[in-house]
């Protein structure tokens, strides 16, 4: 019997067990493409639906996932002095890295998908991909330290709220990753702004305050390594004196970009070895992810175009007023600060919350890459704008279609 046969024939019945069919249903439709068509002369022959889309930006994450969760590591030991070197302890970075990530991206995917196959088995369909992206972006923008039972909270009420309630996947408005990410801004913001959340496995980010290990440091990871004769996690490691945990978007309302290059260099900013959320610092990697999803034709170039168009005549008007030291910002140190080439990349372009039409994606992209700028320069209690930008953004792309069409309605009809 083969592997297919085997499982078409372990389905359970839909009437008598709801919730196990749409688990099993969602777990067979990814592992194999559809083969339903439709019964007149013609049908759509292409293998990339929906789910297989959803792989495809999932896969360009992967990158930004391999280095995030290295970086969490170098950064707890760059805060304790220790192994300052990127590559200096390789081995105890990767698993104070993998101790924070995992429990992150678990999280992530057991509440999003448990509420999706829950919505799925009441409604008697099958289970919704739009998920599979979601959960995999949200751990991306968050901090290494943020409490799980936040996490949790904030996904439920973002897969509830901002989609289920809409009718699911293709209904909502908002991006659901941005809106679980605004819940805990608003909610707890402490939590994921300032300067003490970048940094993890601390008690506190302050002068000598101890690191805060648990047995997955001191009794799994740390008995691995004792037995093959490589370097074990510190108990006794403090944060170093000085130190404050402060990202480049942090420093550069301080200062501008002279206080920024006083911390960083900008081959640190670039290749990511800096302090910020868990997938936004390498830029390089970034922009290898964009390019995989332009050339796949997933995500829209009008839309990444236009955000780079809005970010640069921004920062010229800004540079121009040159009001404080952060307006001085040109737009290519822009670049190499905060999360907007990830924006750019992985939640701007979500076709469910976009605008649809290519001049309303111009329009689109110019609008956030402006008040997106607006936001990060000129409102110093906010420390990032891209988030707000997209969301408002998302909540008038239909007007913006609206527009559109109504004016090339207008001159097929002044032709006719």
């Amino acid at each position: 019997m083969g592997l297919l046969e085997f499982i078409k024939k372990i389905e359970p019945d839909k009437k008598k067990s709801p919730l196990l069919h749409t688990a099993y249903d969602a777990f067979f439709t990814f592992a194999y493409a559809p083969d339903r068509v439709t019964k007149a002369g013609t049908h759509i022959k292409d293998g990339m639906d929906l789910k297989r889309l959803m792989v495809v930006v999932v896969i360009a994450m992967q990158l930004c996932y391999l280095f995030g969760t290295y970086n969490i590591g170098h950064q707890h030991f760059v805060a304790a002095g220790e192994y300052l070197g990127f590559i200096e302890g390789f081995h105890l970075k990767l698993a104070h890295g993998l101790i924070k990530m995992l429990p992150i991206y678990v999280v992530s995917m057991v509440v999003g998908l448990g509420i999706e196959f829950y919505f799925a088995a009441k409604k008697g369909h099958a289970v919704e991909e739009g998920y599979l992206v979601t959960g995999a972006l949200i751990p991306l923008i968050m901090p290494p330290d943020i409490p799980l039972w936040i996490l949790a909270l904030s996904i439920a009420f973002a897969v509830i709220i901002g989609k289920e309630a809409f009718g699911g996947t293709g209904m909502n408005i908002w991006n659901i990753a941005l809106l679980s990410r605004v819940f805990v801004f608003f909610a707890y913001p402490l939590t994921i702004a300032g300067d003490q959340c970048w940094i993890s496995g601390f008690e506190k980010i302050g002068d000598g305050a101890p690191v805060d290990y648990s047995w997955w440091h001191t009794g799994f990871f740390n008995s691995i390594f004792e037995a093959i004769g490589l370097a074990t996690f510190d108990t006794t490691s403090t944060v170093i004196n000085g130190y404050s945990g402060a990202t480049a978007l942090g420093l550069a309302y301080e200062g501008g970009w002279e206080k920024v290059t006083a911390t960083f260099s900008e081959s640190q900013m670039i290749w990511g070895a800096i302090p910020g959320s868990i997938g936004e610092t390498n830029k390089v990697l970034i922009v290898i992810g964009a390019l995989i999803l332009l050339v796949t034709k997933v995500a829209s170039w009008r839309i990444m175009a236009g955000m780079m168009v809005g970010l640069i005549g921004t920062s010229w008007m800004l540079n121009a007023l040159g009001s404080t030291p952060f307006m001085t910002v040109t737009w290519t140190q822009h670049l190499m600060m905060g999360s907007f080439l990830f924006a750019m990349a992985f939640m701007a372009t979500d076709p469910v919350t976009a605008a649809t039409t290519n001049t309303g994606k111009w329009i689109y992209g110019i609008l956030i890459g402006f008040i997106g700028l607006i936001i990060r320069v000129m409102n110093p209690a906010y420390p990032e704008g891209w988030m707000l930008a997209i969301l408002f953004l998302n909540t008038f792309a239909p007007t913006i279609d609206y527009f559109v069409l109504e004016s090339n309605i207008k001159k097929r009809m002044s032709r006719a």
